[in-house]
Parts: C-alpha cells; structure tokens; sequence
C-alpha cells in the first residue's frame, strides 16, 4: 500500500490550552535559575520558543485510539470477524506472526491501529507536524509552579519541594496527514480529536493532575487524489475506468482492484463501506493534476468527521464488542 499514493487527508488546526500544560524537554540545564522541570524548546520564527512535538502529540494520539478501538472492537484477532477492528497489547506483542510474510499479508495480519501508526514490519500511515505557537496571536504565557511528591504510606513529602514551568495561554497551530487512508481511518481520528477537546484525556506531564487538557480548534481539511482527474461532474480515476460524483470522498479501498482489496483485507468494494457524499465539490490540486476537496472552519470539518463515522459505524454491528 505504501507503494501507490491514493488518497492524503491535511487536518489543519489549532491546539489551545485550557489550563496549564507541560511537555518537560527530559533533562536539566546548568542554570540554577530555571525550574526543576523545564518546556521543551526551539528555535522558531527568529527565537526560541516553547512548542508541543508532534511525536508527543502522536503518542497520545494514538494510545486513545487504541482505547477506543479496544472499547468498541476487541483486544485480540478474531477468526470469526476477521474485518472487527482490533488492537494489540503492544507490550506483549512480539510480531513473530508478521515474519516472512507479504506485504499484503502482513497488513492484514495488523492490528486496526498498527495498520494506521505502524509497528515492526509497516510504516506508519499518520505523520503529525510539531505544534509551533502562532506568529499572528500573542505569545504563550508561561509559569513557574511549586509541587512536592507525597509519601502514599506516611503522607508526607517524598519528593521536594520542586517548581516546573506550564504553559496556561496560547495557540499552537499543527497539521495530521494521513496516507492512504480508509474511511474509517479517518472517522478514529476525529473521534480521537472529538474526546481530546472534551478532556478525555490530556497532553504532556501529570495529566492525572489536572495538567495537560486541551481546546482542539478544528481549521479545515484538504482531501487529495493525486492519482485522479475532474472531468465535469465527475473524478476519475488516471489508467482505469473507475469514476465517481465529484462530491465523492473516497477511501484508499474505493482505488483497489477486487483481488488487491480481498489481499490487503480491505471490505468489498460492492459494499461502498469507503465511499461516501458530501455537501463539498471536488476541484483542481495545483498544476491541473489531481483532485481535492476542501472543508473550512470547524463545522464542515466536523460535517466531514461525521460522514466518515458513518463508514467506521459499519464495521460495529450490535453484538460485536469484546
């Protein structure tokens, strides 16, 4: 799969803090003057700056799909439902299936979440950019807080006391690409993006207390088929004879040829499960090559988040959760 480029999603949006939140750099500098746990930095726009990583973010990102999947599908493979969705204990899993084995095979074999983050034997199809603060809103506000450990047994201090530094203002601005993705790809990440706005769960340093909770503001997402043209009202696809309304958001299973599709255990085409309308026309990428359809502003993109739940709904029939 990684050797065709079908499909790419661009989310585009915004990362605000709602209350404090630290993402320590994971070591101590000389200067007696700075907190104990200190922001990660870099430099950014001219100076040096405070900033989220993407590799943070991707962490969290997906340890709460796994979640998710976990709570809906099923912890292991199951035989009997071999399209369930599932994730794997990574802690206990040592891929030895995945050995000597096909591509196709050893994507078929990988859990829902391995199939979108990757392990051992796949690239990962989710790349997350750093979280920079915005150059157009005013700079993060960050603070010096005190804190000690405290002894569970005895009550009193374990640790400390110690300062570290949290950010409780600003804006910080990151895009997801997602490659080749499936609908109900697409649908885990906006559920993901739903319950991190909501306080689900957090980002960074003692999340359990209270640091870390997040604003998720949503700009716009560019869904591009690079491998298309727009021909009136409808997209076609280059070097076959496949075709779809130019309001069509496409999956990368709507691009697979039935024998690919069954190799790479995606659902039947005939099932339309990858496929579905929206309220956006398709137009032009750059250069005239390509198709992309753009949603702006939180509601569409949440319109398209909506849309491709449904897909993600269809692989859930009643009964199914572990």
């Amino acid at each position: 799969m990684h050797k065709r480029f079908v499909n790419h999603c661009t989310i585009d949006l915004t990362l605000i803090p709602d209350g404090p939140i630290l993402i320590k750099s994971g070591k101590e500098g000389a200067d007696p003057t700075k907190p104990d746990m200190e922001f990660v930095e870099a430099y950014h726009a001219g100076g040096k700056s405070i900033y989220l990583p993407g590799s943070s973010l991707k962490g969290a990102i997906r340890a709460h799909a796994e979640r998710i999947v976990r709570t809906v599908g099923s912890e292991r493979y199951n035989s009997q439902k071999p399209n369930l969705p599932w994730a794997n204990d990574p802690l206990n899993d040592k891929y030895d299936y995945l050995k000597d084995q096909s591509a196709s095979e050893i994507y078929k074999l990988s859990c829902f979440t391995d199939q979108m983050f990757g392990n051992t034997s796949i690239a990962s199809r989710v790349r997350i950019e750093d979280a920079y603060p915005d150059k157009d809103k005013p700079k993060p506000k960050v603070e010096e807080r005190n804190g000690v450990a405290i002894d569970r047994v005895f009550g009193s201090v374990a640790v400390g006391p110690f300062n570290y530094q949290v950010c409780t203002a600003g804006e910080f601005h990151t895009k997801i690409h997602l490659k080749n993705f499936t609908l109900a790809q697409l649908a885990l990440i906006g559920l993901v993006l739903r319950d991190l706005n909501d306080g689900w769960f957090g980002l960074g340093f003692a999340k359990s207390r209270g640091l870390g909770t997040v604003i998720v503001k949503l700009n716009s997402a560019t869904v591009q088929y690079p491998g298309c043209i727009l021909d009136g009202n409808q997209i076609c696809a280059i070097g076959t004879q496949k075709q779809w309304a130019y309001t069509s958001l496409l999956g990368a299973g709507e691009f697979l040829e039935p024998t690919e599709a069954q190799a790479y255990g995606f659902p039947s085409v005939d099932r339309s499960v990858d496929r579905e309308e929206t309220p956006v026309g398709a137009e032009k990428m750059d250069l005239g090559f390509g198709v992309q359809l753009t949603w702006s502003g939180d509601i569409q993109v949440k319109d398209l988040f909506a849309r491709a739940v449904t897909s993600w709904s269809q692989l859930f029939p009643r009964g199914t959760a572990a």
